[in-house]
């Protein structure tokens, strides 16, 4: 099984309401809303170390503004603009640039903060961007051959119980305890099925298939999905490439007879599927497409694409 905790190489500072402190500086009082109550958005957003030897920020506006999105949706004030929370991001790893010269995860995030308890409170909102080296979320081996993944007797919240276009704190405990299930049941990832029966995604993924005809599909942002920043990537990618890709829903089964499955997300970049609730998937080992897709994002973060160099805010 693949490990998913944070490595011991972090930013000795982090970014608080502000201004940078101390790492160990960065507290937050027990009596915190959020930690009780779970009102708070965040994102996750990959540096890394373009061909060159320099560091490039991948996509961060798109993040910074779904981060926006998301604090808008719940009604958290936010008290900083997309400008000054995109140089928040920048400066911290501008002071910590030797630290993480061959990339960085960051992690924004916006709380509500102390003060009044209660489901009506509305106190201060605390906003905050931490940085670490976090390697493959899926493990290394997982890029490379591929993961065991099972579906969880969890079911994805539905679209009026959640709200998922928001990327909120509150909502994870539905991913956490579907990947519990599996991690302890042998498995690497689980995916999660929509109230309907359908493949919604992955418990911090979006999914892709490939099916015996070579169409490619992903569910659509109807279905009770995040709309991943790397999942718009790769539907570029696959766009651009001549490929076309269908946004429909389908059923569980239909992952059993794919060809093809791999994950997309921030953290697991991509990640191919060899096996589904104890079924092979295809051959069991990653595909054409879902290799092709990998090496062109992979290609596309370290700048080696000038087509798509847009998506890149270098960090000097």
């Amino acid at each position: 099984m693949s490990s998913t905790s944070t490595s011991v190489l972090r930013a000795d500072q982090i970014w608080l309401d502000g201004k940078l402190v101390k790492w160990d500086e960065g507290q937050v009082h027990v009596m915190t809303h959020a930690l009780h109550y779970g009102l708070g958005v965040f994102e996750g957003i990959r540096a890394y170390k373009t061909h060159d030897g320099r560091l490039a920020v991948f996509r961060l506006r798109e993040h910074i503004r779904r981060l926006l999105d998301s604090a808008h949706i719940i009604m958290l004030k936010m008290p900083y603009s997309e400008d000054e929370l995109v140089e928040a991001c920048l400066d911290l790893l501008r002071k910590q640039k030797a630290q993480f010269a061959n990339g960085a995860y960051l992690r924004p995030v916006a709380f509500m903060g102390d003060g009044a308890m209660g489901l009506g409170a509305v106190n201060p909102t605390r906003v905050a961007v931490t940085a670490w080296d976090w390697g493959a979320y899926l493990g290394d081996k997982g890029i490379r051959e591929g993961i065991r993944a099972k579906v969880s007797s969890f079911t994805r919240m539905h679209v009026n119980v959640n709200m998922v276009r928001g990327k909120i704190s509150g909502q994870y405990v539905n991913s956490i305890l579907a990947k519990r299930e599996v991690v302890m049941a042998g498995y690497d990832e689980a995916i999660l099925l929509d109230i309907s029966g359908f493949v919604a995604e992955a418990s911090g993924e979006n999914l892709f298939m490939v099916n015996k005809k070579g169409i490619i599909k992903t569910p659509p942002l109807s279905s009770p999905i995040l709309d991943g920043i790397t999942r718009d990537t790769v539907l570029k990618i696959l766009r651009d490439s001549g490929r076309a890709v269908e946004e429909v829903t389908f059923t569980r089964d239909a992952l059993y007879i794919s060809n093809e499955i791999f994950f997309t997300g921030t953290a697991a970049e991509i990640t191919p599927v060899r096996e589904v609730d104890d079924r092979a998937v295809g051959t069991g080992k990653p595909g054409p497409i879902g290799t092709f897709v990998q090496e062109m994002y992979f290609r596309t973060v370290r700048g080696q694409e000038p087509r798509y160099a847009e998506w890149l805010t270098y960090v000097d």
